[in-house]
């Protein structure tokens, strides 16, 4: 069966409308979890205190991540409305100025952040740590082809099993690699503006195998230099999980004061 140019056009255009329908419907169903989530949450003015540790701890008046912003957004759906993007308030204000930071000096990129902590604190399955509110996935930015890419950054959870190799190529996909000089240019300004408010970056887990490849480029090298501390050493486990996103401990500077 042959059909002429304009059936296959007409195909064309009403297939690319039906789809543009499905992606309007699926961002208004988010966006009504996320506004019917926020009527839920109450937030009080009251400092945050971050108890015992990062792998035992609990959090007292934590703070809500924003679900987006200009340059960034949070990963998922379920994840938001489950509690599970709280944090210290610190580590929030840190974290927004960062972003804001971002806007100036890297205004093409957009990024994303994943699970924090919950509301209270305590376990978060299935992370071992997350507990008290200083601790914080962020998304790897990626590349395809040289050109900043977001294809896969809405696949929810599922995102934690992406794989990439020891060059930070996407198994699957290998015109998809991790962009590790936005990556280190991110946790430098993460750490610059954690230090305005008396936080710190405590360590870094990421893939062992990838540190070589975010060393190695230009603002990488400022990373090293800058001397945060990154896992030297992680299970096999937790180091094939730690390349989609790099997990970042804070810590609060003891006898900090502004004035």
């Amino acid at each position: 069966m042959r059909f002429s140019t304009n059936l296959i056009l007409q195909l064309l255009i009403i297939n690319a409308s039906c789809h543009a329908q499905l992606d309007t419907k699926k961002d208004s169903i988010v966006v009504d979890k996320v506004n019917s989530y926020l009527e839920t949450y109450e937030e009080n003015n009251d400092k945050s205190n971050s108890k015992g540790t990062v792998g035992n701890g609990t959090l007292e008046n934590g703070k809500l991540v924003p679900f987006s912003g200009p340059n960034f957004n949070y990963f998922d759906t379920t994840s938001y409305v489950s509690s599970r993007a709280f944090v210290n308030d610190k580590v929030r204000t840190a974290m927004l100025n960062t972003y804001k930071q971002l806007q100036i000096t890297s205004p093409e990129r957009h990024f994303c952040i994943m699970e924090c902590s919950h509301e209270h604190g305590g376990k978060l399955s299935p992370h071992r740590t997350h507990q008290n509110g200083l601790s914080v996935d962020f998304m790897t930015p990626l590349l395809k082809d040289g050109v900043p890419y977001y294809g896969l950054d809405n696949l929810g959870a599922q995102h934690y099993l992406l794989d990439f190799d020891e060059n930070g190529k996407y198994t699957k996909d290998p015109s998809i690699a991790i962009d590790f000089d936005a990556m280190a240019l991110h946790i430098l300004t993460l750490n610059e503006e954690a230090k305005k408010i008396g936080l710190e970056i405590e360590k870094v887990l990421f893939k062992i195998e990838l540190k070589d490849e975010l060393y190695c480029k230009p603002k990488g090298r400022a990373l090293y230099d800058c001397g945060i501390y990154f896992a030297q050493k992680l299970t096999p486990l937790i180091n094939g999980l730690h390349d989609d996103h790099y997990h970042v401990d804070f810590k609060l500077i003891p006898c900090f004061a502004t004035f």
